[in-house]
């Protein structure tokens, strides 16, 4: 994998958004790249942490005004490994992004030695590219910064149509966010799949100061009243909420821009 290969994870998402965002108005014009790498017990993570927090993440900061948010799993399928979130003002953006990314001789040489272990540098990766709901919040760091690591939960309802994650819109854009702050999750990201496996799907990312405060947020989430009733109208609406979903907890990773 040299430059061009590892932010071609960008490039490969960015051309076709691109291409779409030239013939399609834009909306809101928010669109978030997730990057899965998969790793193994080993110098995989110490030298991926060292690649991203040194050069990566410092050449991304200059380049786009969202911070990044970087995720080291906690429970999930396929441990360890790490996620990494980027937002984007637009499809466009992304590609400009990704085009000066690739120009950076400087963080060229540092992806050759990070590839040039005597490990691999991952095992694999995967991506999605989700276009963010009009009611996700930004994706910006808290003021003043958590003192501890937060945790995430990402969720992803996959559906059988897409009538049905237009179902799953309107449920969570019934004032839901300001439930989950209410009952102590923090809205984070919310987003259909617009290139990735799995779809149609819809991801959603809340944050707790710990899994306690995890807990004891979706216990008092499943009895609010609002919701309930909410939850009770979308049954009406759009039939059962979609059961298959996959569940995982991150940490955000000690360098992440977003803690």
């Amino acid at each position: 994998m040299n430059r061009r290969s590892f932010v071609g994870l960008i490039g490969a998402a960015g051309a076709v958004a691109a291409a779409q965002a030239q013939t399609a108005p834009q909306k809101k014009g928010r669109c978030y790249l997730l990057q899965y790498f998969m790793l193994k017990i080993g110098t995989q993570q110490a030298r991926l942490t060292d690649f991203l927090s040194k050069s990566y993440l410092p050449a991304l900061a200059k380049l786009n005004a969202t911070p990044a948010l970087v995720l080291e799993a906690s429970l999930a399928q396929g441990l360890p490994h790490v996620l990494l979130i980027t937002g984007y003002a637009s499809a466009q953006e992304m590609w400009n992004v990704r085009e000066k990314l690739a120009a950076d001789k400087a963080l060229a040489a540092a992806s050759d030695a990070w590839e040039a272990g005597p490990e691999l540098p991952f095992e694999s990766t995967d991506s999605a590219l989700l276009e963010a709901a009009d009611y996700s919040p930004d994706l910006v760091a808290l003021n003043p910064a958590p003192k501890t690591p937060r945790t995430f939960e990402v969720r992803v309802y996959h559906t059988s149509t897409f009538q049905k994650v237009n179902g799953l819109h309107w449920l969570l854009g019934q004032n839901d966010m300001a439930i989950l702050r209410r009952c102590g999750a923090e809205p984070v990201l919310f987003g259909a799949s617009a290139i990735g496996a799995g779809a149609p799907n819809l991801t959603w990312i809340t944050a707790f100061a710990d899994e306690a405060a995890r807990d004891k947020a979706w216990a008092a989430f499943a009895a609010d009243p609002e919701w309930v009733k909410v939850r009770a109208e979308s049954t009406q609406r759009f039939g059962n909420n979609p059961a298959v979903r996959d569940v995982a907890l991150y940490r955000s990773a000690a360098y992440s821009p977003i803690l």
